[in-house]
């Protein structure tokens, strides 16, 4: 029966002075993705730095490939999930069946990132992305004095 409860039923019977109890209840008993946080429905990105390139790791579980999109813009990557339950089952008499949409995304700014020659890859759950920086040339120059 606790499949049939929508995520934040009733809540103007609730008091708001519960509000993230009972949406911990709901999600405890509620087996949907993604699940809810307090920072808002989102993924985790790890994001690690050497002389080269940075290092993106996103966790997607049960994300499919076509359901992402990354775009790297004026130094900002966005990585954006769009998923959608769409189960056809025919001939089935339903008295009550629903459907989940979900839309995340994240951005990371990258000060000093190339455009070109970017790598991702989605496996086992985790997308990893490699952004190569833009090599900085020499900064300080000898100034003769005349």
């Amino acid at each position: 029966m606790a499949g049939l409860v929508p995520f934040n039923r009733n809540l103007s019977i609730r008091p708001p002075v519960f509000e993230d109890f009972y949406n911990m209840l709901d999600d405890f008993f509620n087996d949907t993705w993604p699940r809810r946080s307090r920072i808002g429905s989102t993924f985790k990105v790890d994001v690690q730095e050497n002389e080269r390139e940075y290092l993106i790791e996103a966790e997607l579980p049960g994300v499919k490939k076509e359901e992402v999109n990354i775009e790297m813009y004026e130094g900002r990557l966005t990585i954006s999930v769009n998923r959608e339950e769409n189960i056809s089952e025919e001939n089935k008499n339903y008295l009550h069946r629903e459907r989940t949409f979900s839309s995340m995304k994240r951005s990371i700014y990258l000060a000093d990132a190339k455009t070109e020659g970017i790598k991702a890859k989605l496996q086992d759950g985790v997308l990893n992305i490699i952004v190569p920086k833009i090599v900085k040339g020499e900064h300080s120059v000898k100034i003769d004095i005349e």
